[in-house]
């Protein structure tokens, strides 16, 4: 059974930024290098956001997610104490 061509170009864009860790590509760019026209290379790229494999950056680039270019919220610190002393449970 053959791929479609969504499913070829999907397979050839996750492999291009395998190859290449760091990549960082804009739609344009990603378009150019697959030969393919713009609205397939959204919808690809769209869909390697949605597998988590990819993400959008703000300024319009698409990098692995394995990266280290996502954004990991940083944990809460919570002050337990009232007036220096600690709350306990009543």
């Amino acid at each position: 059974m053959n791929a479609s061509a969504p499913e070829r170009l999907h397979e050839r864009i996750r492999a291009e930024y395998l190859e290449m860790p760091g990549m960082r590509l804009k739609l344009e760019q990603v378009q150019r290098l697959c030969g393919i026209e713009r609205t397939m290379c959204q919808a690809v790229l769209d869909s390697l956001v949605e597998a988590k494999f990819l993400y959008a950056s703000l300024d319009g680039h698409y990098a692995r997610m394995t990266d280290g270019g996502t954004f990991r919220p940083q944990a809460a610190w919570a002050d337990l104490r009232a007036e220096g002393r600690f709350l306990t449970a009543s």
